[in-house]
């Protein structure tokens, strides 16, 4: 009797609490990017756009930086989180297409910490910085578009035309950039 009365609680405890099963689990990566998002500390020159809000692992940064080049810019990045996070670092694409010696015109960023030199330690903080330090200073000894990494080497002040001529929206050489000032 004492058996019947325990199972019949037992089942009544069992509907009152949710299912184990029923309940999704947040991956290590959810957990680790919610993490590293709310301990963001973007500088002034940089937000952050959620496409879709109930989705972490998916998300744009905008930097427009006030000094440099690319001052009065504006230029998007796309992050994608892979499941691998934060053992394998986020995909950054930058959607804007501009004129730079670490950027190519597909939007791959040459950045160190996004390939070999990415460790789980760092964060989404750490690439921000790491783009934004790419427009202040530039970097032609580890180029992704070459005509431009030369033309800084040999050319500063054609090369900072070719950024404001690609930045206002035209031709640099063959290649037609849009408008991309704030």
């Amino acid at each position: 009797m004492i058996k019947l009365f325990s199972l019949k609680q037992q089942k009544k405890d069992g509907e009152a609490s949710p299912r184990p099963g029923n309940q999704k689990k947040a991956s290590a990566a959810q957990l680790r990017i919610t993490k590293d998002i709310n301990e963001l500390n973007l500088p002034k020159t940089c937000t952050t756009e959620f496409p879709d809000p109930d989705d972490l692992l998916s998300f744009k940064l905008v930097i427009c930086p006030d000094e440099g080049f690319y001052k009065t810019g504006r230029f998007v990045f796309s992050f994608k989180v892979g499941p691998n996070y934060p053992h394998e670092p986020p995909k950054v694409k930058c959607e804007t297409q501009v004129y730079h010696p670490n950027i190519d015109q597909q939007g791959n960023v040459c950045l160190n910490i996004l390939r070999e030199d990415w460790k789980p330690v760092l964060t989404i903080n750490s690439i921000v910085y790491g783009l934004q330090y790419l427009f202040l200073e530039p970097n032609p000894e580890d180029p992704l578009n070459k005509e431009a990494a030369e033309v800084l080497t040999n050319n500063r002040r054609l090369f900072e035309q070719n950024v404001q001529k690609a930045m206002r929206g035209g031709y640099v050489g063959s290649t037609y950039f849009d408008r991309c000032l704030k």
